[in-house]
């Protein structure tokens, strides 16, 4: 994480995230799943899974959030939180932790709600070691601007 960026308040955090819960369309497996993302800025995106009977098109919790994030003009996570409806320290998926190693560094911290209060703290890197970065595509990240579009928007 940057000097500049905020520090990271897991339990204000995972609160966020749980907020998002109600806000879920789970009509098919009735888990319900909320994440919240932190930017460099202090800002915090949240979103909910959004199932559909074709499984493969549902959009996980995490993919809201930084969806979310990114459409607001932010490219830099700084923490991440994870809550379930079971509160059982449901950790991101493999596709989500790509995703969310696209827009932070490894180690970013990722609180996975346990309930009563309690959670437990992995670090990005941990939880997707050697990640696919840009760089190994010969991509440097920082020289697109934020809201760059190659579709002409």
């Amino acid at each position: 994480m940057d000097e500049g960026s905020p520090a990271v308040d897991p339990a204000a955090l995972l609160e966020q995230a749980r907020g998002a819960l109600d806000a879920a369309y789970v009509p098919y497996s009735e888990y319900t799943v909320g994440a919240a993302v932190l930017t460099e800025d202090g800002s915090v995106f949240t979103g909910c899974n959004i199932e559909n009977a074709n499984y493969s098109n549902s959009l996980h919790a995490e993919e809201v959030a930084v969806g979310s994030a990114v459409r607001a003009g932010h490219r830099s996570i700084v923490g991440v939180a994870v809550s379930s409806g079971a509160r059982d320290g449901v950790t991101p998926c493999g596709m989500c932790r790509q995703t969310l190693a696209e827009f932070g560094d490894e180690d970013i911290p990722v609180y996975c709600d346990e309930g009563d209060g309690e959670w437990t703290e992995h670090r990005l890197g941990e939880l997707i070691p050697d990640t696919i970065t840009p760089e190994m595509l010969g991509v440097d990240p920082t020289e697109r601007a934020a809201g760059d579009d190659a579709a002409g928007e």
